[in-house]
């Protein structure tokens, strides 16, 4: 049995399934962990959401930002945006079935024998990885809740841009999820830079890598998101697996075990 983490799909289908081949994946063994945005901006989002959920447990999620997008959509009101690539998703006779699938997803994903986590975006360095699993179950029973509807019609919004345990109800809970799906530049404080998208290097001043800033655990991490890194953080076990297929990049399998890094061009 193999465990691989895989970065972001973004509906590139033909790719995913050229990496599956290439690291030769067997669904009835091997597990397969995925760093989130499976879907939008690519061409084939809907065979490329339907494909990892028929691995069933032998999948694991954690939700992205067009993930929660996806939802923000179907459940919240929101309009699509002008380069969404989710219409075939909203139009599928099993369209009902693929929400109820993301809204049993996660946001932090822990392996305690491996000290691992996976993420989407990032882990600011204020929280430990029990805060992480903590907040995680936390926003995922309000998206489970019958109260989902109003949470992702006020997902959208960049305030409040720095945590505190004293925040409530919808400021908390917008601030977990943007740090778990959209965070790249932190400062000291763990405020959150929204704007700066470029390489590490390309942050505000008083604003680095969120990867940048000592932990108060050992834990490694996997996360995405940042498609610009091409994966590369020159930090100690912490693997970027954004490699950027749906931009013409690469999308890359992790050995969770060998820390072995397999690669496909885009083929879609």
């Amino acid at each position: 049995m193999s465990d691989y983490a895989i970065g972001d799909i973004h509906g590139c289908h033909d790719s995913l399934r050229a990496l599956l081949d290439r690291i030769c994946f067997r669904p009835d063994c091997d597990r397969l962990w995925f760093v989130g945005d499976i879907i939008n901006r690519g061409p084939r989002s809907l065979e490329s959401l339907r494909l990892v959920r028929s691995l069933g447990d032998n999948a694991l999620v954690t939700l992205g930002n067009h993930d929660m997008h996806f939802l923000a959509v179907a459940l919240g009101g929101h309009s699509p945006r002008r380069k969404d690539t989710l219409a075939e998703i909203f139009e599928a006779p099993d369209r009902n079935e693929l929400i109820d699938w993301y809204l049993q997803q996660n946001f932090a994903v822990h392996d305690p024998g491996r000290d691992l986590l996976m993420v989407h975006a990032g882990l600011p360095h204020l929280w430990t990885v029990e805060d992480a699993l903590r907040h995680s179950r936390e926003l995922e029973a309000v998206i489970q809740s019958s109260g989902a509807s109003d949470y992702f019609r006020d997902m959208y919004g960049n305030d409040p841009a720095r945590w505190s345990d004293d925040l409530e109800g919808m400021p908390r809970w917008r601030a977990i999820t943007n740090y778990f799906t959209r965070m790249r530049f932190l400062a000291e404080d763990s405020t959150l830079d929204f704007a700066a998208k470029e390489g590490a290097e390309a942050g505000p001043e008083g604003f680095l890598p969120w990867f940048q800033y000592p932990r108060p655990d050992s834990a490694e991490v996997i996360f995405g998101h940042w498609a610009a890194l091409e994966g590369r953080t020159e930090t100690p076990g912490i693997h970027g697996l954004d490699t950027g297929c749906v931009y013409g990049g690469s999308l890359t399998a992790l050995n969770l075990d060998t820390k072995e890094l397999t690669r496909v061009e885009p083929c879609d």
